[in-house]
């Protein structure tokens, strides 16, 4: 039996078992085991013959974006909309059979936007070349799931049981778990909180079924089985995603607000170019980018040139762009702007910046 048929049979027995308080080991245990065979299957054989085309592409810029979904639902014409860059556009299904990447600037940032082929079902398994679909969309910063409005919720709850189903995590945040294997002592279970969805023995029947007999464990959160087995994996990813309801044209005006005040959402038609500017006002918002200008001494701010980091990003990490011996010889910093309790404020390496600071780096 291949590893799909027993992903398949374990999935029919939990769909079968009834939940509740005498079933509830042996659920944990098949979706240890059906986690287990996913990740086999990702792993794929591991002697390759050759053959298949990728198309992982060179990370560029300060971001990247990947557009995923079903064939036909616009991708390719928001890449040629938001970007420089032609996609093939047709009516019909599959037009775009490699991934097509282009260039957005948006306030100083070049974001890489990534058109990739349009998946079916049984995309984590294999068809239609989705394995190479989603490895290339784990990559990326934040995913844009393209959807066809006039289809209503199928496509999206069909695409993230795929993404789901490989280990990509939308819009959610890792379970705060410590593990960390051992080559002894047993297993060591302790846990900061009450936990609700979980014991000492589902642990411990889940640790078995992965052959982990030393190990330790603390819960600083009431994490679910779903939750621990991610853990235990470890090879998650935990991605920011925006779902793009598009030809919104075909919808009427209550069909139109149901789907606007949906969590995490935004209705777009990219034929007639409506609200593609708060699609990336949004992109910008999920990515966490923050820009922050220099100044040199006498001298007004640059603001033709960006330094563009991450959330969280310091004067530490401003440094390291600038010149790679800029750290060691750093005395202090000015800064002006929202991160400043004043203006200017004299900071170290460990100050947090924020979107459009100005900074003034002095040397030793």
């Amino acid at each position: 039996m291949g590893i799909l048929e027993k992903i398949k049979d374990i999935e029919t027995e939990i769909s079968r078992t009834q939940k509740n308080k005498a079933t509830e080991y042996h659920l944990g245990l098949l979706k240890a085991k059906l986690a287990r065979y996913r990740s086999q299957l990702l792993e794929g054989p591991k002697t390759s013959k050759g053959g298949g085309e990728g198309f992982e592409v060179l990370k560029a810029g300060d971001g990247r974006v990947a557009m995923v979904g079903f064939p036909s639902v616009g991708k390719s014409t928001l890449l040629s909309t938001l970007t420089d860059t032609e996609s093939a556009i047709a009516s019909y299904e599959f037009t775009t059979l490699t991934c097509v990447p282009g260039n957005i600037i948006y306030k100083g940032a070049k974001i890489q936007l990534l058109d990739l082929p349009g998946i079916i079902e049984g995309a984590a398994g294999g068809k239609g070349r989705g394995r190479q679909v989603i490895s290339v969309a784990r990559t990326a910063d934040v995913i844009l799931m393209m959807l066809d409005a006039s289809k209503g919720d199928v496509q999206k709850g069909l695409l993230q049981q795929e993404l789901e189903s490989v280990g990509i995590r939308l819009n959610a945040t890792p379970p705060n778990i410590y593990f960390k294997q051992k080559s002894g002592g047993g297993l060591s279970i302790n846990s900061t909180v009450p936990l609700t969805h979980i014991d000492d023995k589902m642990v411990r029947t889940i640790l078995h079924e992965y052959r982990i007999f030393n190990a330790e464990i603390l819960f600083k959160c009431d994490a679910t089985v779903d939750e621990f087995v991610d853990v235990v994996e470890g090879n998650r990813s935990y991605l920011r995603c925006v779902y793009v309801y598009n030809k919104i044209d075909c919808l009427s005006v209550e069909e139109l607000d149901k789907f606007a005040r949906q969590p995490d959402s935004i209705v777009v038609s990219c034929n007639l170019r409506l609200n593609l500017d708060n699609l990336l006002r949004m992109i910008w918002e999920y990515m966490g980018l923050v820009r922050v200008y220099t100044k040199r001494r006498g001298a007004p701010p640059d603001f033709s040139d960006a330094i563009v980091l991450r959330n969280g990003a310091t004067v530490e990490d401003v440094c390291g762009l600038i010149h790679k011996d800029l750290k060691n010889q750093f005395k202090y910093a000015l800064v002006w702007g929202t991160s400043a309790k004043h203006t200017p404020q004299k900071v170290g390496l460990a100050q947090e910046l924020e979107d459009e600071d100005v900074i003034m780096v002095c040397k030793k």
